[in-house]
Formats: structure tokens, C-alpha cells, sequence
């Protein structure tokens, strides 16, 4: 039998690799792909024959976070693994707060992928070892997401920049031709975000700066 599936993700070439990893095997069948929540939504309205859903969280509009609680809310029988670069503590706590049925990272192979997307239509939760991890942690540890941060962060105008860029998913290189920057430059600015906000990698410096609302 045929598993019927939707990618919610707003990176068209990120659409096209994952649709890709799908194509290795004969039972799963994409029936469409959209670009953020909203979109998903008119698309469901229109095709409500999907099994699971692979979504991603950071889009424009309304993000899968958003998206998972509405499609759970309307449509209960739709399986939703999110599909994302992001593992951080606070985006799997809200995942699964908003009825996801699993968490992968957008890396897995396609035989993980494959394995996931059986294991959560029978019942189970797929989900990355590193993933399963940090959910037990929380389940052990629980954190109060809601709260805000009270830190006093100060970046300048060029650091916000440089971030903005970095939180697209560009490399060094790139940063540099478009802020008309020398690599080095835009190194030395990664550096004095990090040392500010207090992180030791991209990841948790867009998630932080997002947190404060500086991005």
C-alpha cells in the first residue's frame, strides 16, 4: 500500500533533495509540496488524502511549529515528523508540544528516512539518537521555554547583518560578497557575536539572537 505524503518546507532546493530521498522507494508517493503553513493549509483543503507530512519549522508565514498544531487540530489522522536543520532544546520542546509524532534532522539518509516515516505510521515516534536525547533530558529537566531572556545584548547594525545572513543558511564566502566584506572581516564579526551572546556555534547564536528578538 501506498504512503501518501506532503513537504512543507519554504527552500525549493531543500524540497527537491528531500523528494529526492523519497524516490528510492516505490511505496512512498509525494502528492504535493508547500512553501510554509498557510499554503500547506489551502493545499490540505484541497487534497486531504495524506498519511504524513514532512515539515519544516523555520518558514515565513507560519512556521511548522504554528502549522503542526493547526494540521493536528483539523486532521488528527496525519502523521507530522518535522524535517529540520534545528535541534536545539527549545524547538523540539514546542515540536512536541504542538503534536509532532516525530523529529528528524534534514541530514538523515534515506534509509533512516524511510525507517521513520514506518515507524511513526505504526504507532512510533522517529526520531534522531541525538534528538531522543535531549527529549529525555527535558522530559528529566524540564525548562520553562516562556520565559524571556532578561540578557542585555547589544550587537551592532554590521553584526545583525552578518546574522541575518548566517541564519539563511550562507557560507562565509557568500556573507562576505553580499555585506561586500573580506572573508576574514565577516569571521572576526562571527567571532564577536559568539563572544557576546555567549555561544559556541551558529546554530545557538541564531537561536538566541531570535530569542532576543535581534533577528
Amino acid at each position: 500500500m501506498s504512503v501518501r505524503i506532503a513537504i512543507v518546507d519554504d527552500n525549493v532546493f531543500l524540497q527537491k533533495a528531500i523528494a529526492e530521498k523519497l524516490s528510492f522507494f516505490e511505496d512512498l508517493v509525494l502528492k504535493f509540496t508547500a512553501i510554509e503553513g498557510n499554503d500547506l493549509q489551502q493545499k490540505l483543503e484541497k487534497n486531504k488524502n495524506i498519511d504524513l507530512i514532512l515539515m519544516d519549522i523555520e518558514m515565513p508565514e507560519c512556521n511548522g511549529i504554528e502549522a503542526t498544531k493547526i494540521i493536528k487540530s483539523k486532521y488528527p489522522q496525519i502523521k507530522i515528523i518535522m524535517l529540520t536543520v534545528f535541534d536545539n532544546d527549545e524547538n523540539i520542546f514546542n515540536a512536541i508540544k504542538a503534536g509532532a509524532d516525530g523529529y528528524l534532522l534534514k541530514e538523515v539518509n534515506p534509509k533512516d528516512l524511510y525507517q521513520g516515516i514506518i515507524e511513526t505510521l505504526n504507532g512510533g515516534a522517529a526520531m534522531n539518537p541525538s534528538i531522543a536525547l535531549k527529549t529525555l533530558k527535558l522530559l528529566r529537566n524540564p525548562v520553562n521555554f516562556e520565559l524571556k531572556p532578561d540578557e542585555d545584548i547589544k550587537l551592532t547594525t554590521r553584526e545583525v547583518e552578518v546574522l541575518e545572513q548566517l541564519s539563511k543558511g550562507l557560507n562565509y564566502n557568500v556573507i562576505a560578497d553580499n555585506l561586500f566584506l573580506s572573508s576574514g572581516t565577516v569571521r572576526k564579526h562571527i567571532e564577536n557575536i559568539y563572544n557576546k551572546l555567549q555561544v559556541h556555534n551558529k546554530l545557538e547564536a541564531i537561536q538566541k539572537a531570535r530569542n532576543n528578538n535581534l533577528i
